[in-house]
Formats: structure tokens, C-alpha cells, sequence
């Protein structure tokens, strides 16, 4: 089992760019596999959770080509010329993979069977199975976690779904079945999510119609082979991010970042509570279809604050990070209407209340949330991330404001969504060892 010792102190200044974006490369990769011709993607995500996906789509008949690792060219085969896989599909880690191939998958005329490794069997698959059912799929769960198997289905009609929480996965796939169904599907958020979906399937020349909450696509549309320019994903930028703000006497600059408005919930956050961030944004050439920034960061004095609850799903995976960045501010932070932080690699407010208990940190956990009582930083220990490569990389920041050294159990994981991290890591100034 890899572990990491993050020796306390250190500082957090230069340059670096984190690798490609996570959930953009994951739809790349599907898109171009369902369009006709051929889709070149560069600065793809090569992590585990990303070539889980490439694997699944050559299994069922799409031939990839990699030139280089972070280099892609997918040639489409178009929308109904995707061929049954000879074994089941292993997702791995990735549930977006998983539940974004539930909507690809199910107007499909083969069968497909799901599944992934221990974390990703333990995840709920229902909300996602119940919409693709009223279309026509058949999908059976097993008490709603994976295996995931999916029947070939002759038709999908189209629906109209109000989405009963916010969910970019839901929404996507729904989307994604929408493109064979008959009809207009249309899907209505409660509050914003990610729209990479969206975004990237304009890009392939699909008509996606925003009416406010509402996404609206025509079943039918033929999808086109493009160029695809993948940012630095923003969830990884996050801990430099947080990490600027707990120790950059000089500046850390983060070159490339997706700022997708639907995904910088934490940037927002963390202004408000204080954080010297400059944003330096990048023009808007019409190759990307995601806007881009250099993030300039500083050390800052941070103070606590109330989470606007319209401010969660835009920064649902950086919560982790976000509850070090407050358990350094001034008072109290207090984030409810998170409960969707229970259901992802691990339960993340239960993992990283118990982590922040260990380094003697202040905190209540709620059934949809966690309150912090900021202060001086953290003492040392050993915290269990629970083989959650977030709560890793978080306690792994945490390291540039303890006293003591901080063992962070089972961190292997970590690979899956930024490879690289602790080189990246220590180049920054994290004082960080594997072992």
C-alpha cells in the first residue's frame, strides 16, 4: 500500500502546470468515439481513470491511436457502429466513465455489462439507470451499485427530466442517449452543474439548445470529428491553489487552467474568504471550447465563512482542499447541503472529519456538511484516505501549516486522476516522500 510522509512546512512558489482535465478528456474520448471522422485530441488526462475509458471504447470497436501520452486520435465510428465488447467493461476507478457509458450505451442494440474496482462497485448507479429507464433502456443494477448491465435496446424516446439533484454525470448521460432517441430530450437542473457536455458537443457540430435550466437536444444529430484542446483541469489546480494561499510568499503561478464558470465554485470561495488570487485570462482563440486562465496566487489571510449552498455543485470535488483552506482561516466555515460528498470515491465528510479530528483540527459533521473552527494550522499524524485520491492530495496540502510530519495511508489512488502529483508536488515545495 503507498503512503505519503509530508514533512512539515515547506513554501509554495514558480511556475507549474497541472496535468489535463479530467472530465474533459473522459467526454473527448466518448464523443470521438460515436462521431464520423476523426477527432485529435492533445492535452489529454493520461491517468488511470481516463485510459479506463480509452480501453472500454476500443473493446467496443473504436480504433485510438496514442502518439504520445497526453496525444490522442480517435477515429469514429459513428453512432451505430459501436460492436458488443468480448468481456465486461472495467471502469476502474471512474465513475464518471461508468455512468456517462450508461447513456452511450444504452440505445445501443448489443448488450454491455459494467464494472470497476471496489470503490467503484460500492457507488450508487440509480439515478442515472431511472431517467435512461423512461426512455426505454433496459438497465438493471445489482441494489442499485454495479455490475452495471445494460440489454440492446431497439428504440429510445425522448423525455423531459427535471433533474431531482444536481448532477453533471445525470445530465450527461441523459444527453447522451438523447443524441439516438426520437424526439427532443430535454433536462432541467435544480441548480448549475458542469456543462462540459454541453460545451463539447457544439464542438462536434451538435445543436444543443440552453433555455435557462434546461438543456434541450433533437435526437438524430450526426456528430463530427474535431480538434480538441483539453485545459489543465481545475480540480487539480486546487490544491496549488489552496497551497499558494497557505504558504506563497512569492508568487505560484498555475499556467493553462480551465475556468469553466460550471466548475470554479472553489475560486469564488476562496476570494470571499480573502485569498489573493489574480486571474490572467487567456483569449478566446475558437479552438477551445472551454475557457482558459493563468492563476497567479498568494499567501493570504484567510477568514471564515458561511458556503452558499448555490455554490456546491460548482465545487463538489474540491470540497476536500476547500475544508484544509478553512480549517487555516480565521473563525468559523460552515458548508451544509453537501450531501452528495457522501456518495464519491469515498464518504469524503466523514474521511476528512476524522482526518481533520487526528491533526486536531475543530470540526462537526453533519449529515449534509462539516463546520471547521479555523486556527493555527494542524498538528501532526496519521490520517487514512480511505484510497480516495482527493482526501490524499488534500492532507498532503495541509502538511504547509503542521508542526509535525503528516502520514497520509493508501494514497496509490492518487494516480488515477493526476499523475505526477507529488513531483509536481515537491517542485512547488511541498516536502513530500512516497513510501
Amino acid at each position: 500500500m503507498a503512503n505519503y510522509h509530508a514533512g512539515p512546512g515547506g513554501a509554495a512558489a514558480g511556475e507549474l502546470t497541472v496535468p489535463g482535465d479530467k472530465s474533459i478528456s473522459h467526454r473527448a474520448l466518448m464523443l470521438g468515439g460515436i462521431a464520423q471522422g476523426i477527432t485529435d485530441i492533445t492535452g489529454f488526462l493520461a491517468g488511470e481513470d481516463c485510459l479506463a475509458t480509452l480501453r472500454a471504447l476500443q473493446a467496443l470497436g473504436v480504433r485510438i491511436e496514442r502518439p504520445q501520452d497526453q496525444h490522442v486520435i480517435v477515429h469514429g465510428v459513428g453512432p451505430k457502429a459501436l460492436s458488443a465488447a468480448s468481456a465486461p467493461l472495467d471502469m476502474g476507478n471512474a465513475g464518471t466513465a461508468m455512468r456517462l457509458s450508461m447513456g452511450l450505451l444504452a440505445p445501443q442494440n448489443f448488450d454491455s455489462t459494467l464494472i470497476g474496482d471496489e470503490s467503484l462497485m460500492r457507488r450508487p448507479m440509480e439515478r442515472v439507470a431511472t431517467p435512461l429507464r423512461l426512455m426505454g433502456a433496459n438497465i438493471q443494477t445489482q441494489n442499485g451499485r454495479p455490475p452495471v448491465e445494460i440489454r440492446g435496446s431497439t428504440r429510445m424516446n425522448a423525455i423531459d427530466y427535471a433533474l431531482p439533484v444536481a448532477s453533471a454525470q445525470v445530465k450527461s448521460a441523459v444527453l447522451l442517449a438523447g443524441l439516438q432517441a426520437s424526439g427532443c430530450t430535454r433536462v432541467t437542473e435544480p441548480t448549475p452543474t458542469r456543462d462540459h457536455t454541453e460545451r463539447m458537443l457544439r464542438a462536434f457540430g451538435v445543436n444543443v439548445v440552453q433555455q435557462g435550466a434546461t438543456a434541450a437536444i433533437e435526437g438524430g444529430q450526426t456528430l463530427r470529428g474535431t480538434e480538441i484542446v483539453v485545459p489543465a483541469d481545475f480540480s487539480s489546480a486546487a490544491f496549488f491553489l489552496v497551497a499558494g494561499c497557505l504558504a506563497a510568499e512569492k508568487p505560484l503561478l498555475l499556467r493553462n487552467v480551465g475556468i469553466n464558470p460550471t466548475r470554479t465554485g472553489l475560486l469564488e470561495l476562496l476570494l470571499q474568504m480573502g485569498a489573493d488570487i489574480k486571474i490572467h485570462a487567456h483569449p478566446e482563440d475558437g479552438t477551445n471550447a472551454e475557457p482558459i486562465a493563468d492563476l497567479e496566487v498568494r499567501k493570504s489571510r484567510l477568514k471564515g465563512i458561511r458556503v452558499s449552498e448555490s455554490l456546491v455543485p460548482l465545487s463538489i470535488d474540491e470540497f476536500p482542499v476547500f475544508f484544509i483552506a478553512a480549517a487555516c482561516a480565521e473563525g468559523e466555515t460552515l458548508v451544509r447541503g453537501a450531501e452528495e460528498l457522501r456518495v464519491k470515491e469515498t464518504d469524503r465528510l466523514a474521511a476528512m472529519a476524522d482526518g481533520l479530528t487526528v491533526l486536531g483540527v475543530q470540526n462537526r459533521l453533519y449529515p449534509d456538511g462539516l463546520s471547521i473552527r479555523g486556527g493555527d494550522g494542524f498538528k501532526g499524524g496519521t490520517v487514512d484516505s480511505r484510497s480516495d485520491h482527493r482526501i490524499a492530495m488534500a492532507f498532503a496540502v495541509a502538511s504547509l501549516r503542521a508542526r509535525e510530519e503528516i502520514e497520509i495511508l493508501d494514497t496509490a489512488n492518487v494516480a488515477t486522476s493526476f499523475p505526477g502529483f507529488v513531483e509536481i508536488a515537491r517542485a512547488a515545495g511541498l516536502r513530500i516522500e512516497t513510501a
